[in-house]
């Protein structure tokens, strides 16, 4: 059994643990050339060539706010699509639930006095935590975010076969949001 993070973008984050949270495989991957879709094609053919049948898959949501959107949005769909056509399920997990998982919130500062952290700032936050709650770090934050998603894979395993876990509380808060989704309700 092996647990997956993938982190779609145009550096795509994929991030393999075994059940021990041991890292078999760490890697960013940005497929061929510079031209799309032959190169959104050919990163999408790499990330399949890594994965496994049986593989725990937690791939990050798409996010709301992004300059790239229609091109992440290709990326995003067509690795669902492929793991689709290869009857492999996933569990999409929100970006900031990725971040809450090591204990990040967007901002900084006392109350009163909080600011948002923004672009590289917040990328920086979030692959300290990584560091602090899991020893792992890697020069891509695409990695890193690949890295909380596979924990978080590893986790919810853990979680569904384990009755007694120890977690902080905003890890365990991330989980049950998963595990246990509050149904949206329809306004008319």
């Amino acid at each position: 059994m092996r647990f997956v993070g993938i982190d779609p973008s145009t550096k795509t984050g994929f991030v393999a643990l075994d059940l021990d949270g041991k890292v078999m495989k760490a890697k960013e991957l940005t497929g061929i050339g510079k031209e799309d879709p032959k190169r959104m094609a050919t990163m999408i053919d790499n990330i399949m060539s890594h994965m496994h049948p049986g593989d725990s898959i937690v791939i990050e949501g798409f996010g709301f706010n992004s300059q790239q959107a229609i091109q992440l949005g290709g990326i995003g769909w067509g690795i669902r699509m492929a793991l689709l056509r290869r009857g492999m399920d996933y569990t999409e997990v929100a970006p900031n639930a990725v971040k809450k998982f090591v204990n990040v919130t967007g901002w900084i500062g006392d109350p009163g006095k909080k600011r948002r952290l923004k672009g590289k700032e917040k990328k920086q936050v979030v692959m300290e935590a990584v560091q602090l709650h899991f020893g792992f770090s890697h020069k891509s934050d695409n990695v890193v975010d690949a890295y909380i998603m596979a924990q978080i894979a590893r986790h919810i395993y853990t979680a569904r076969s384990m009755s007694d876990r120890y977690l902080p509380a905003y890890q365990a808060e991330v989980l049950e949001s998963i595990l246990h989704p509050k149904k949206k309700v329809k306004l008319k």
